[in-house]
């Protein structure tokens, strides 16, 4: 990886809160998804399901569902993901992981599919910012809004719950907070 990259991904990048006019297109959703789906999962079970929040009818209706503080983000940004966790995913395992016909009851008890759909889907989010970071889409993530109200908004009558949102456009300096610290490795971190 070059250092470009690296700083592309991580060091210089930021979570945006106010976006410019410039759209970001189907075309590039669609890339972003492309190199995102390769990233791994428990047992390949891929659990992320998306919508993408683009016409200003379905912005007004998610911007009364998120804290006062992220509407304009979701208002401004020319896309809002909303990234869904299928609790039902375990259903797909046949096709997703078909070497071992047995996986998709490894995961029979609601409280394990839950907590397994909940991680895998954030670890998917995570690539899903990654590579739109990588194709020079700024992120601003969100957790600050009401997870029924989106549920029913977007996922009514599935098995799809939301996990967590995440504004997609071309970031300004406005309201973008200074750098903020972060633990050094020996403050978290350890062998064993």
């Amino acid at each position: 990886m070059t250092e470009d990259a690296a700083e592309t991904l991580f060091t210089r990048a930021r979570s945006y809160n106010r976006w410019s006019f410039t759209p970001v297109t189907e075309e590039e959703i669609r890339r972003i998804f492309e190199l995102m789906k390769w990233g791994p999962t428990s047992a390949n079970c891929s659990p992320a399901r998306f919508v993408f929040i683009a016409s200003d009818a379905a912005k007004a209706r998610l911007a009364e569902c998120v804290s006062k503080n992220n509407q304009l983000k979701v208002q401004q940004a020319p896309v809002t993901a909303v990234i869904g966790m299928d609790e039902k995913f375990a259903d797909h395992l046949p096709f997703l992981f078909p070497h071992a016909p047995s996986a998709r009851h490894w995961i029979a008890e609601p409280e394990l599919a839950r907590t397994t759909a909940l991680r895998n889907s954030s670890l998917q989010g995570a690539y899903f910012m990654l590579a739109a970071r990588l194709l020079g889409i700024d992120c601003g993530p969100m957790s600050g809004f009401d997870h029924a109200r989106v549920d029913a908004m977007i996922f009514a009558e599935t098995s799809i719950k939301s996990n967590f949102i995440c504004a997609l456009g071309h970031g300004t300096t406005d309201m973008l907070l200074p750098r903020l610290p972060r633990f050094n490795f020996d403050d978290v971190a350890r062998f064993a």
